[in-house]
């Protein structure tokens, strides 16, 4: 069996970490306003693109040695 759950993990995390990226990037201040000014969708955009990206590289890095 030839199936490495890093790739699927890996393609939804990056998906979601990016469209929470640009909504972040987008969207008017005034929304943070309730959570002290910090930017909470770019900044766990940012993580769950981050381990998204690291989850592929992994699979990747997986698939070579195979």
């Amino acid at each position: 069996m030839n199936f490495d759950l890093r790739l699927p993990i890996g393609i939804m995390f990056s998906l979601y970490g990016a469209m929470l990226v640009i909504y972040g990037l987008i969207s008017d201040n005034a929304i943070y306003e309730r959570s002290l000014g910090i930017n909470i969708n770019l900044v766990w955009g940012t993580v769950m693109l981050v381990f998204g990206v690291f989850m592929l590289l992994l699979a990747w890095r997986g698939r070579k040695k195979t």
